[in-house]
């Protein structure tokens, strides 16, 4: 991940630069906030498109797989995939492990109980509320996520549960999407930030890492890919 210097200015127009970014984040922020579906709503929406994401399986092996292979293959002990979906991550993580996904959609659960199968994996899946994991603290070794946080109604309630049920000793493996750093790509996800969470309960323009730093993770690595479009989290328990 590229650093940036942070520079300071006086003039006019460095100031109403300022001011302008600070209005668009302020904007951003706000909006995000109006728009909160309930975990219900959420379940509701991935009900409606589960069969088409199971057929995309191999679309997403080509775009996301590598990201994911690079992501969860160092998972250990017994891991749990939080908003598993139809288990896009499993083929990821390593057969030594066991694998417990929860997703709040019954309807994608169902097909990540075959893709278990498929693969012959130690496992299970369960329907469970990402933002109230019904495990006691500290039960699994690596808890890992993918391009969940903009989705969930509370992402700071769900990763707070992720550090709960991790232990103190494991790891947090988070692979995100968020808001580009290249502006034209940035400006068509605010374009289509509005209509995209109505039809799918999904952020275009969240920032991953700012809702890991607000959840009060200890941020051990990150990276980016694609012009800012992907992010990779490696963190721990505080």
């Amino acid at each position: 991940m590229e650093a940036h210097p942070v520079r300071s200015s006086d003039s006019p127009d460095s100031t109403g630069q300022q001011h302008r970014t600070h209005s668009e984040t302020t904007d951003r922020g706000q909006s995000a906030r109006r728009r909160s579906k309930s975990a219900d709503e959420i379940a509701d929406a991935y009900a409606d498109v589960a069969d088409d994401l199971a057929r995309w399986r191999r679309l997403d092996e080509l775009f996301a797989g590598r990201y994911r292979r690079r992501q969860f293959e160092g998972a250990t002990g017994r891991v749990l995939d939080v908003a598993c979906g139809t288990g896009r991550n499993f083929r990821y993580l390593p057969s030594s492990s066991e694998v417990v996904g929860v997703d709040i959609s019954d309807a994608v659960l169902a097909h990540a109980r075959t893709e278990l199968d498929r693969l012959d994996l130690d496992g299970s899946v369960r329907r469970m509320d990402a933002q109230a994991l019904e495990f006691p603290d500290d039960s699994f070794d690596t808890v890992v996520s993918s391009f969940s946080t903009c989705t969930f109604p509370d992402p700071v309630a769900a990763l707070r549960e992720m550090e709960r049920v991790c232990a103190p000793d494991g790891e947090i493996l988070l692979l995100e999407h968020g808001r580009s750093d290249a502006a034209p790509l940035a400006w068509l996800q605010d374009r289509r930030a509005e209509s995209h969470y109505e039809k799918t309960g999904c952020r275009l323009d969240h920032d991953p890492l700012a809702t890991v730093e607000r959840a009060g993770l200890a941020v051990e690595h990150t990276r980016t890919a694609l012009f800012g479009l992907v992010t990779a989290v490696d963190a721990v328990p505080r």
